[in-house]
């Protein structure tokens, strides 16, 4: 799983464009976006820094990555 704590996210409708911005790209991997806690969790995709380059096409900024096994 990949998880990214991201910068400019404020209300559903940046979840929703976030979600769609994976989802174009790979559309079986599970978002999961943790508003408050500035957080995407993206299960199903390996390439991190390929759903980095989609959040900050949406226009996010990614501040830190991980990948938990």
């Amino acid at each position: 799983m990949l998880q990214m704590r991201v910068s400019g996210m404020s209300c559903g409708g940046c979840v929703a464009s976030i979600t769609r911005a994976i989802r174009q790209k790979y559309p079986s991997a599970r978002v999961d976006v943790d508003l408050p806690g500035q957080i995407v969790k993206v299960d199903g995709v390996t390439d991190a820094a390929g759903v980095a380059g989609l959040i900050e096409g949406a226009g996010y900024q990614v501040l830190e990555q991980a990948v938990d096994s």
